[in-house]
């Protein structure tokens, strides 16, 4: 008699709270960030150090992708778990013209009704796609047209497919997906191959390419699905990584947009015979070039994820609130609402994207005092909380609890 043992099923993966709570973190300061003429945008992680909240997002959308995809990779084989994918880039790719098509028509609604000094269709630089739409039109849907205010979902999109070939790989052996990232990564950068490293145009009438490379940012999105499929182990929190984790993200700030150009402009210059001085993130170039993902973006957000991971504790434990008192029922509700932000990422960045603009033209009209800018952001805000509970309703479908 033979025993029979069960296959070596990897056991499902429950939700990291980290995974929320710092995608709802995201949500918030891309809001702030896509404001124009926003006082609050100085003080966001990217005026500190070298990566911003866009490393967030697409890290965390990794971890979450491993989740959402990998299990379906894993359940249903290749074929399907593409097609999973495959269907999610069909949502992304109509929430990106979707998006496209309301703020531009929130931009032409400025300006035709408003009369204002301002000219709204110029702030976004979408003259072209105004003044002979037929270019630009098949340029928005074949994703040749991708202006700057635009340009994260085409990004997470061609990310998204490259998930199929990163799952072929890890079946051969897990090596060859570091291998693919790295090569691929390399592949996009202008410092290694030069007018041939791997972009995509962004308009038909010019050189322009997209502003985030995809080729170059699947490094960070991929990191993230490897730490949460397992491919890469957990790191330990250990005393020796933490200081160098605190080592690399406190040698940034002097290097940052407020260190160079605020606190200490004239600490550290590099200086040409005979020319101008040029500031230091200049003379970094690529290391740290937000377009091509510099490696210096990639090594500080890691040290900076690493010691956000040690401090909210296994599985988030640390962001719980503790005790029955006034202040942790206070920190409890705060939390919830960030979680749901984060777990709403999608519909809530749509969202924030036209909210953004909506709270420059208030603070147009109504001017950026520190009150004015502070209610307006809490506006935002609120307004973002409302998209996400609004959106976890819907999907909950609750038509159907009766049926």
């Amino acid at each position: 008699m033979t025993t029979q043992t069960a296959p070596n099923v990897a056991a499902p993966r429950v939700r990291d709270l980290r995974l929320d709570f710092f995608r709802g973190i995201a949500m918030f300061i891309i809001l702030i960030a896509h404001t124009p003429g926003n006082f609050l945008s100085s003080w966001i992680p990217a005026r500190w150090g070298f990566s911003d909240a866009t490393e967030m997002f697409v890290f965390c959308s990794g971890m979450a992708s491993a989740i959402a995809f990998g299990g379906a990779f894993q359940r249903s084989g290749w074929f399907l778990g593409t097609a999973r994918v495959s269907f999610r880039i069909w949502q992304v790719y109509w929430a990106h013209i979707g998006l496209f098509i309301a703020v531009a028509a929130l931009m032409a609604g400025f300006d035709y009704y408003g009369g204002f000094d301002k000219n709204y269709i110029g702030s976004l630089n979408l003259w072209k796609f105004f003044d002979d739409p037929a270019v630009p039109l098949l340029g928005l849907v074949t994703l040749t047209y991708v202006p700057n205010y635009f340009d994260i979902l085409p990004m997470y999109m061609v990310v998204l497919a490259m998930m199929p070939i990163v799952m072929a790989l890890q079946r051969i052996h897990t090596g060859l997906v570091f291998a693919f990232m790295v090569a691929v990564w390399l592949g996009a950068q202008t410092w290694f191959l030069g007018d041939y490293h791997l972009a995509f145009p962004a308009e038909p009438w010019s050189e322009r390419k997209w502003f985030f490379n995809p080729f170059a940012w699947q490094l960070i999105f991929f990191t993230g699905f490897s730490l949460m499929r397992g491919w890469i182990p957990k790191p330990p929190v250990h005393i020796v990584l933490i200081v160098l984790a605190a080592v690399i993200v406190l040698i940034n700030i002097p290097l940052s947009n407020i260190g160079v150009r605020a606190v200490a402009r004239d600490w550290f210059f590099v200086t040409e015979t005979g020319n101008p001085v040029i500031d230091a993130r200049l003379a970094l170039g690529s290391l740290i070039d937000k377009t091509d993902f510099g490696l210096f973006r990639y090594i500080q957000f890691l040290s900076l994820a690493y010691l956000a991971w040690v401090i909210a504790g296994d599985k988030g434990d640390n962001l719980l609130a503790r005790g029955t008192g006034f202040l942790a029922r206070i920190w409890g509700g705060i939390l919830k609402i960030i979680l749901k932000v984060g777990q709403q990422s999608l519909a809530v960045f749509i969202v924030s994207m036209f909210t953004a603009r909506v709270m420059g033209f208030v603070m147009d009209m109504i001017g950026r005092s520190t009150a004015t800018s502070l209610l307006v952001n809490l506006g935002g805000a609120i307004f973002l909380v409302a998209t996400a509970y609004g959106a976890g309703w819907f999907k909950s479908q609750p038509w159907k609890v009766n049926s």
